[in-house]
């Protein structure tokens, strides 16, 4: 008794968490899970009634009955259907590689982050992650003074010019002006951003050095901007005198422009920015910290698109800025603007902060272990074979040695040594790194490597996806084989098929006619106009119209003819038809004008129904083939199943 409560239970809950049997075909199954899900998928305008069920099953039915068969005719190891779905798993893995919650919450960080502007100045002291003890205590040491002093109350500024290493520090006395998301080093503009308007930040360490951030304000963002120049360059080692000229050609230049002059014609014919002149002055569209502060400012202080500012003299030249367009960053976080986002950040070396979440998530579902050697036995056994020379006998390890391991999966020491190897000539991929780092950076190779070949084992979006792609290529291989294929190819076929239901391809009521189709009403009215005055040359008047226009002739059926009637008011042109959802003076535009009208149903010749014909072939021979597969694959639907379902 307690056996059959235990039974009962485990067999309630395997129908509820996986789904109950729908359908038998065969040996196999079709479960309420399985098919509700492709019910939704493709019929999500559809109304759930117990007939769109039936329905939607019959065709599931059939769809589950052909892909079958492609597998036991074992059509899935061909070579071109392996090929395509590797291809097809190389293009959409990398979507299922990426950690998607540290994404979406980067997202959501650096959208709020875009919300402001900030103005940083800071202190910079030289520490390379490859310095000496020596050198990384003087670097501490001077740092720390730094802090100290400002904690004591002395000016950032002065304490900047005294202590700070950035060589453009007697200029800027460590001033880097406003700066938003995106513009530095992740782990830097985090600090920047977390500390508070008017203080200072604590010190913090970069793979260059030690650093201390002061955030001196905060504005509302200030957003993208395009803007055309013209720049009138002072000329190679002007003098003053030189300067004043070309502020005097700026100031003539300005003044026409104020009178009404073409910009763009001005800039093609003064500018002296060789990148911008062609384009009328025109520059990409850019944010604040691209170009010099006072270049900036000039851009962002034009109050509306259009305005023009004075000249403006950089070390360049006298600038002359006109604004096309200003862009605010979003104030929404949709779900557009932070899938744009995500991909800034995929783009962004902070991806790095992504990947080693994902890192972690992928080593635990991998069950991933290693083997590395304590102390220096590793590092010392890979440098001896990195300068060819032979390992000591006592080195405690060999080539052979396990050092990671998955579940059907091994990489030995002699792996590592090869990974080593191969990128001894890439020094960005080692140089300022330990060797545990490098090795950190191999073990996140092989991980994601084993993942990705295995992914559709731990990823059942992934995997739903590859079956979803491979049993529609499998679908249309064998409809290829057993019915389109067959059918164009039974020329004896098709025509005994033809001739013993003749009836069926009678032409309807119609017209021989030639139907316009035309991208709007304008279109359609000047169209329309040159026709009424030459019909016979209708093929040059439509290639006249440069592609907005697309023409059909021959016979049609009344109710493939758009437009009232046939013939309006005396004319052989129908009325305009309409179509499209778009606004009336841009839906697309049909009309016809009709040669010759065919009052009464007459019959059509094999050649003119030939499409049809196929059509209904195919048709005839997909269901004789799946009455076959039903007598492979028995089919029982379970009706209580399917009554639950609405």
């Amino acid at each position: 008794m307690k056996n059959a409560v235990l039974i009962s239970i485990l067999l309630f809950f395997s129908k509820s968490f996986f789904g109950q049997t729908l359908v038998r075909y065969g040996n196999h199954v079709i479960t309420s899970k399985e098919f509700l899900t492709a019910f939704r998928k493709n019929n999500s305008h559809v109304k759930t009634t117990e007939k769109a069920y039936r329905d939607y099953l019959n065709l599931y039915i059939r769809y589950c009955l052909k892909v079958q068969a492609a597998f036991d005719m074992k059509m899935d190891t061909l070579p071109g259907q392996i090929t395509e779905l590797q291809n097809f798993k190389s293009q959409i893995v990398d979507q299922y590689t990426n950690d998607e919650s540290s994404l979406n919450t980067m997202a959501r960080e650096a959208f709020l982050r875009s919300q402001y502007d900030i103005r940083l100045s800071y202190i910079f002291v030289a520490a390379p992650k490859n310095a000496s003890p020596e050198d990384t205590a003087r670097a501490w040491k001077k740092i720390k003074n730094a802090y100290q002093d400002l904690k004591n109350g002395k000016g950032f500024d002065e304490t900047a010019l005294q202590f700070s290493e950035d060589p453009f520090v007697k200029n800027n006395k460590g001033d880097l002006d406003f700066i938003t998301v995106f513009d530095l080093p992740y782990a830097m503009e985090t600090v920047a951003y977390h500390t508070a308007p008017g203080k200072f930040s604590t010190v913090f360490r970069t793979t260059a050095g030690y650093i201390i951030l002061k955030k001196t304000s905060e504005r509302p963002a200030a957003g993208r901007i395009r803007i055309a120049q013209i720049l009138l360059a002072f000329p190679y080692q002007a003098n003053e005198a030189a300067k004043a000229e070309t502020q005097k050609r700026a100031d003539s230049i300005y003044q026409v422009i104020r009178n009404g002059a073409d910009f763009a014609e001005l800039a093609r014919k003064f500018s002296g920015d060789n990148l911008s002149y062609q384009l009328g002055g025109s520059l990409p569209e850019f944010g604040i910290g691209k170009y010099e502060r006072g270049f900036e400012n000039t851009a962002y202080d034009l109050k509306k698109d259009g305005d023009v500012s004075e000249p403006y003299a950089s070390t360049f030249g006298y600038h002359i800025i006109k604004r096309i367009k200003r862009i605010p960053v979003p104030s929404v976080a949709d779900k557009k603007t932070l899938d744009e986002l995500k991909e800034k950040i995929k783009l962004d070396p902070r991806i790095a902060v992504s990947r080693k979440q994902m890192l972690q998530t992928i080593l635990k579902k991998t069950q991933f272990k290693e083997f590395v050697p304590p102390g220096n036995l590793l590092w010392d056994y890979t440098d001896s074979l990195l300068l060819n020379k032979k390992p000591a006998l006592n080195a405690g390890i060999n080539e052979n040695s396990v050092l990671f391991q998955f579940p059907d999966r091994k990489y030995s020491v002699g792996d590592w040594i090869a990974y080593r190897k191969s990128i001894k000539s890439s020094p960005n991929l080692t140089n300022g790194k330990t060797p545990a780092e490098i090795l950190d950076g191999y073990r996140q190779i092989t991980a994601f490597e084993y993942y990705k070949q295995h992914l559709e084992k731990y990823n059942a979006a992934f995997a739903a996806q590859v079956n979803e792609f491979r049993d529609g290529n499998l679908l249309f291989e064998i409809m290829q084989r057993q019915i389109w294929n067959r059918s164009t190819a039974d020329s004896i076929g098709l025509k005994k098929y033809f001739e013993t239901r003749e009836k069926n391809y009678w032409w309807k009521p119609g017209a021989e006619t030639i139907i316009f189709n035309c991208t709007n009403q304008s279109i359609a009215n000047k169209l329309g106009s040159a026709l009424s005055k030459n019909i016979g040359n209708w093929r040059k008047i439509v290639d006249s119209l440069g592609g907005q226009v697309q023409a059909d002739s021959g016979r049609f059926e009344s109710n493939q003819i758009p437009g009232k009637g046939t013939t309006v008011g005396g004319s052989r042109f129908t009325e305009y038809f309409q179509t499209g959802s778009s606004d009336s003076q841009n839906k697309p535009v049909q009309f016809a004008y009709i040669i010759r009208e065919y009052p009464a149903p007459s019959p059509r010749t094999f050649s003119e129904a030939r499409g049809l014909v196929i059509n209904d072939y195919q048709n005839e021979l997909e269901n004789k083939w799946i009455e076959e597969l039903k007598k492979k694959y028995p089919v029982t639907i379970n009706e209580t199943v399917l009554k639950t379902l609405h």
